[in-house]
């Protein structure tokens, strides 16, 4: 994820803290004393900036749609002249970025809202906001997609945006379950596929 030359201040060490460890070890075994351990600063810092640990669980939310939402308007899939082009090779990228151990990986927002979604309703609105906001820089690539094929399909731009999040949160899923990334390649495999065969027909819909 990009970083910013600045020095960071208290807050954002925190919440870059919050990025790595929750993602290792899950949101509730993380701990304020371990999130300011790794973070390099006092519980006093913590307590200034955020007024409980579901507070910075929030703002961890929020802030990880920033970096990574940066990180892909960025990205090389937006240089397509095809939109559906640009769609598969978003699907590419996802694919790309499965790289080192998993919790360098796997979603933030997504380990967080499977462990609160009943327990702290903030968090799970944060993630909520996280993967929806993503899933929506996508519909107007596949709205173009549809378009320019005369589709009329009985989904909508929204589902099927959607649908990629629901499957790459699927694929982390099932690497945190194997211990690695191979089986996560073969479901986004797995999707790529599949949005292939939905813009093969001129109707949107399998034969």
């Amino acid at each position: 994820m990009p970083r910013s030359t600045t020095k960071p201040d208290a807050r954002t060490k925190l919440l870059d803290a919050a990025l790595a460890v929750i993602r290792t070890k899950g949101y509730s075994a993380s701990s304020v004393d371990e999130l300011c351990s790794a973070a390099g600063v006092t519980k006093g810092a913590f307590f200034h900036h955020f007024k409980n640990k579901d507070a910075l669980g929030v703002a961890a939310a929020d802030y990880w749609s920033e970096v990574t939402g940066a990180q892909f308007e960025g990205a090389p899939y937006h240089d397509h002249d095809d939109p559906l082009d640009r769609l598969l090779a978003y699907v590419d990228y996802r694919k790309a970025l499965l790289q080192g151990d998993v919790p360098d990986f796997t979603c933030l927002v997504g380990t967080m809202v499977q462990e609160t979604y009943e327990t702290a309703p903030a968090i799970r609105d944060a993630c909520k906001r996280s993967i929806t906001g993503h899933a929506a820089t996508l519909e107007a690539d596949i709205e173009a997609a549809m378009r320019e094929r005369n589709m009329t399909p009985d989904w909508t731009a929204k589902s099927l945006a959607l649908h990629t999040q629901a499957v790459i949160q699927g694929a982390f899923i099932l690497a945190k379950a194997t211990g690695g990334s191979e089986i996560a390649a073969e479901s986004i495999d797995h999707l790529r596929r599949y949005i292939e065969m939905l813009f093969a027909s001129t109707t949107g819909k399998q034969s």
